[in-house]
């Protein structure tokens, strides 16, 4: 065993001994504030947003089809990662961008990050999937996509929760959905929307939008790229 896959594997220990942390008393409390101010809104408004979400990551996860990479064989970890870190700079480069871009533009072209940054982080994600040498043509890899973009911007109680299944994929995956419809798309769009909310409104505020948008793409995609490796690495032997 080579230094790299030992660095790798003490990191990667901590990392769920972070995710299996006991719930803060400000989280919790943060968590019941936000679910108390979502309570109070019509349920309507809650099934439209929805499904708009729904659409939304639904047209970017199965729009990739087409530009699938095969999933990398013969490779060692630490190549795997180089490769997979690479990417993740690249693409946190292209959020930045975008989130300066679109922050200068005022409201509404502000209003446009949401579904362009979404696409960055799902295409960063098919991409480290085939790294670690995933097929996201199945079905199921496209539903961990989902889980690790969750694990990623929920509470930490919801992902708290989340982490246990992803921890036993193997097992989780034979329950779940056979339709992709039948995802818990409300819940997955309440988490998201609840942990980008307060920062995405500073994004589309005149004369500082350009700078929120490129200081918070740059954090979250390096959330993503951090929660993203180790969900894979959580799959592979090695790290078992």
């Amino acid at each position: 065993m080579n230094n790299y896959i030992i660095d790798a594997k003490v990191s990667h220990k901590l990392w769920k001994r972070k995710m299996k942390k006991k719930v803060s008393l400000i989280n919790k409390i943060t968590s019941k504030t936000q679910n108390k101010f979502n309570s109070m809104l019509p349920q309507k408004y809650h099934e439209i947003l929805t499904n708009t979400v729904k659409n939304m990551v639904k047209s970017v996860l199965f729009g990739y089809q087409y530009i699938t990479k095969e999933p990398y064989k013969n490779i060692s970890i630490e190549e795997r990662e180089k490769i997979a870190y690479s990417k993740i700079n690249f693409y946190k480069k292209t959020a930045m961008a975008e989130g300066f871009a679109t922050g200068a533009g005022g409201f509404i072209l502000g209003m446009t990050d949401f579904p362009l940054l979404l696409s960055i982080k799902v295409k960063l994600l098919y991409d480290i999937a085939a790294i670690y040498g995933f097929d996201v043509r199945d079905y199921k890899e496209r539903l961990y996509i989902l889980n690790i973009i969750q694990l990623a911007f929920s509470s930490q109680t919801y992902a708290r929760n989340l982490f246990d299944k992803m921890e036993n994929w193997e097992e989780f995956s034979n329950h779940l959905p056979g339709n992709i419809n039948d995802f818990d798309w409300q819940t997955f769009q309440q988490e998201y929307r609840d942990y980008l909310d307060l920062a995405k409104l500073f994004q589309l505020m005149p004369g500082i939008g350009a700078v929120v948008g490129f200081y918070v793409n740059g954090k979250l995609l390096d959330k993503l790229g951090e929660v993203a490796i180790n969900s894979y690495r959580m799959r592979l032997e090695e790290f078992k």
